[in-house]
């Protein structure tokens, strides 16, 4: 299983391409090229997934999910909108969809965000925006991991 970590500054080219960058690289499993790139459903971001993680989404979505129910029928309408196949070229590169960028709002400059099996891809104005309050995150902790009766760390 991929497991990737840090937040890197990323120039993405006038054609929407960037370059993967070699740390993110070093992380990937079994030299993997094959992604799926979608809008995130809470945040002004992008998601990327490798292919193989995935599959892994979207056997836990059909699990919890009958394709006859319309309720179902229109999340997974919703879930599957906004998303793209990608493939990262021979140069190191992936191309983002236009419509994608414009759904994030990306111009020029990209903060991509390692998020344990994905990459959150921000726009740069709108990852430096997010106001970071360490109180409310140690508070955050606490409430969801603090109270815990699991065996410790």
């Amino acid at each position: 299983m991929t497991t990737f970590i840090g937040d890197i500054l990323c120039k993405i080219e006038a054609k929407g391409r960037f370059l993967f960058p070699s740390v993110l690289k070093k992380q990937l499993e079994n030299n993997q090229d094959r992604f799926v790139l979608k809008k995130d459903i809470y945040e002004k971001c992008l998601v990327l997934y490798t292919f193989d993680e995935w599959q892994k989404q979207i056997g836990f979505i059909r699990s919890k999910l009958n394709p006859y129910n319309k309720e179902h029928s229109g999340f997974l309408r919703e879930f599957y909108r906004d998303t793209a196949e990608i493939t990262m070229d021979a140069t190191g590169r992936l191309l983002i969809p236009k419509r994608l960028l414009d759904l994030a709002d990306i111009q020029k400059e990209v903060y991509l965000l390692g998020l344990d099996n994905k990459i959150e891809i921000w726009a740069k104005e709108v990852y430096e925006s997010i106001t970071h309050n360490e109180q409310n995150f140690a508070d955050l902790a606490q409430k969801l991991l603090g109270d815990t009766t699991d065996e410790q760390l």
